[in-house]
């Protein structure tokens, strides 16, 4: 018996990993996070299978789900939202596995900054302007922020950054961010991306806040901020240089 912890994709049922869908179609368990995964996965599960809603569960009732498939010896298909490697709470839930002897495996998905970027249809990274891209939140209620990984600190190196789950904070980061990148710089909001009511705001860091209100947006958003998401006049990278010579392609003479 295993648990397989599968990344789920951001939402469209379609992209989810092969990998993914093989493991949900062979588990006669399978749980999964009922307010961020898409009904339509659980349609590969196998007839007769225990389906469960995490949603309203807390740790202990998952950990007793995972004891009770294990004295059955049945695999089980833990779907979370996304990539499972940010902000899955898998970490704890393996804690527990690993205290209890409980064998597990993990299938990375699609994280949801990848199926914002294509919904934008936009490069994070650009040659000389943005190499990086920063993943990272605001602190809530339930998960402060480590004092040094501040929204201020990862402005002033100018990266791209993906700031999950704070649209409900999105003036105070608009605030933060503007003296670094300033008033104009361009940002997205997309909101449930890939889901069929995806929405997509795109402003800057002056206006966005106001066009956010206007969509009475209030969860479920990532939000994108840099240069990288609106230049259109940047140097061209060196991959498909004609005259850069790499092992693949000889330097023409």
């Amino acid at each position: 018996m295993i648990v397989h912890f599968i990344g789920a994709g951001p939402g469209a049922p379609d992209l989810i990993t092969l990998r993914g869908r093989d493991l949900i179609a062979r588990s006669p368990v399978c749980l999964y996070a009922g307010s961020l995964v898409p009904r339509e996965l659980l349609a590969h599960c196998p007839p007769g299978a225990r389906i469960v809603d995490t949603a309203p569960l807390a740790l202990a009732a998952i950990v007793e789900e995972f004891r009770r498939a294990h004295a059955a010896g049945e695999d089980v298909a833990r779907l979370h939202s996304g990539d499972v490697s940010l902000w899955s709470a898998m970490g704890e839930q393996m804690r527990e596995l690993d205290r209890l002897g409980v064998p597990y495996d993990v299938t990375p998905g699609v994280p949801s900054f990848a199926a914002a970027a294509a919904a934008l249809k936009r490069e994070l990274t650009l040659p000389a302007l943005a190499q990086s891209l920063v993943l990272t939140r605001t602190s809530g209620r339930a998960s402060p922020m480590p004092d040094r990984e501040t929204l201020v600190n990862f402005a002033a190196t100018g990266a791209t950054l993906a700031i999950h789950l704070s649209i409900h904070a999105l003036t105070r980061v608009a605030d933060q961010l503007a003296p670094f990148y300033g008033e104009d710089c361009p940002v997205a909001v997309v909101y449930r991306a890939t889901w069929p009511d995806e929405r997509v705001i795109e402003a800057n860091l002056g206006t966005i806040s106001a066009a956010v209100d206007a969509s009475e947006i209030e969860r479920t958003a990532l939000i994108l901020v840099g240069p990288a998401l609106a230049a259109r006049d940047f140097r061209a990278s060196a991959l498909y240089d004609a005259y850069y010579q790499r092992r693949f392609r000889d330097k023409p003479q």
